[in-house]
């Protein structure tokens, strides 16, 4: 089989690097990629131009394309392929707007029975300051559209609230993806993610991975697409995932059926373990970005059988390591903030662990970084605490701080 990987980051990396073991492929494309995707052949064709990837799709014979970021979902990229008679695992524009659209995705979840957090809906900012002065703090404020996981503030005051209400809506801090905010009742607990390969009413889960928003240790700083992150979760119990199973990922396959908006791809729950069970803070409707790099390594399965048995219709019995996996991002200094690019990347051991590659460039004969989020450096092992000490092992000769920095306390 042909196959085309869509994208240039982390999460793609990992999908190439899992898509690469299978024996099925005879040839693995990723457009446009980065320099750290050696397993497949990239294609320098942006993400968003949907009209070259469909013609290069039919030309190279692809038989299954995967679609990594959620802008081109947005922008309707499934639709296109579908409508050229290609076969994608993806969700169609009027399915993917579950993430490209926070008011969207919480009328869904009210009109649905989906437990999550209560809520207001503004495009005013005297209105929804008006909000926050009558509900209080701490509480959430989210821009309504993509903001590449930074769009959401979780303010401790209500002077830090009003704020950020001027930040989005007043100031266009997040532009487009701002006109519209949702303020958000604040839930305490701990989260996880949980995401499923998903076909229609038929949902198979993966195994829980939480990950780590703030960009400092002790989850101090601002919030970031994501600075580290493990799979499995310890406390996350049997019970808490058949209920996250049974009444938000599965009950949402069927609102998206039941509203002629039939999903077929990546199901992303970001969750919250309240004192009632899990509620939903957001949901992506692709592989989520740092888990898929520590969840898929988990995988025992052929990942290409996999997605051809659940389009089919079929379990693809899913099978998983007993162990544990960590990943910790090394990212440039100033991250989420203004950074400088072009920078050199410092090499990192492979001994015992794992690099996933988002944000490099080769240039000349030389590794630079090219984004917020350069690698991410991940590790297996039977136990939790292993896999931490490996990853660290092989950061301990970055100078931490100085042009990238890391979190030291992923998984602690």
């Amino acid at each position: 089989m042909n196959i085309l990987v869509i994208g240039c980051g982390g999460r793609e990396h990992s999908i190439v690097m899992k898509l690469s073991e299978s024996e099925r492929i005879s040839k693995l494309f990723v457009a446009p990629g980065n320099a750290g995707m050696k397993q497949a052949e990239s294609v320098a064709i942006d993400e968003m131009n949907m009209e070259e990837l469909v013609t290069f799709a039919k030309d190279k014979q692809i038989d299954l394309t995967i679609v990594g970021p959620e802008n081109p979902l947005n922008e309707g990229i499934a639709d296109s392929f579908i409508e050229a008679g290609l076969k994608v695992f993806a969700p169609q524009k009027a399915a993917a707007l579950l993430e490209g659209s926070k008011s969207f995705a919480k009328e869904f979840m009210k009109k649905h029975a989906v437990p999550t957090a209560a809520y207001g809906t503004f495009t005013s900012a005297d209105e929804a300051k008006m909000y926050i002065e009558k509900q209080g703090a701490p509480i959430v404020i989210k821009a309504d559209g993509l903001a590449a996981g930074k769009g959401v503030i979780v303010a401790e005051t209500q002077e830090q609230a009003l704020a950020a209400v001027d930040e989005i809506l007043v100031g266009k801090a997040f532009d487009g993806a701002g006109a519209k905010i949702v303020v958000e009742e604040f839930l305490s607990g701990k989260e996880f993610s949980l995401m499923a390969f998903v076909h229609e009413h038929n949902v198979y889960p993966m195994v829980p991975a939480r990950d780590h928003k703030r960009a400092f240790d002790h989850d101090e700083g601002a919030n970031t697409g994501g600075m580290g992150v493990f799979a499995p979760v310890p406390d996350v119990t049997a019970d808490h995932l058949d209920f996250a199973m049974k009444e938000i990922l599965q009950k949402t396959a069927d609102g998206l059926m039941h509203e002629g908006r039939p999903f077929t791809g990546i199901l992303y729950a970001g969750l919250m373990m309240t004192e009632d069970g899990p509620k939903v803070i957001e949901f992506n409707t692709r592989f989520g970005d740092p888990e898929t790099q520590v969840v898929l390594p988990l995988l025992k399965n052929d990942l290409v059988q996999v997605l051809l048995d659940v389009m089919d219709g079929k379990d693809p019995g899913l099978e998983w390591e007993v162990a544990s996996c960590v990943g910790v991002v090394l990212a440039s200094q100033g991250y989420p903030g203004s950074y400088s690019k072009g920078v050199a990347i410092p090499a990192i051991s492979e001994t015992d662990t794992y690099t996933v590659h988002a944000g490099t460039k080769q240039v000349e004969d030389k590794l630079v970084s090219d984004g917020g989020r350069v690698l991410l450096v991940g590790a297996k092992d039977t136990s939790h605490e292993a896999a931490r000490e490996k990853v660290y092992r092989a950061l301990a000769d970055v100078e931490n701080g100085r042009e990238f920095f890391y979190r030291t306390d992923i998984g602690k």
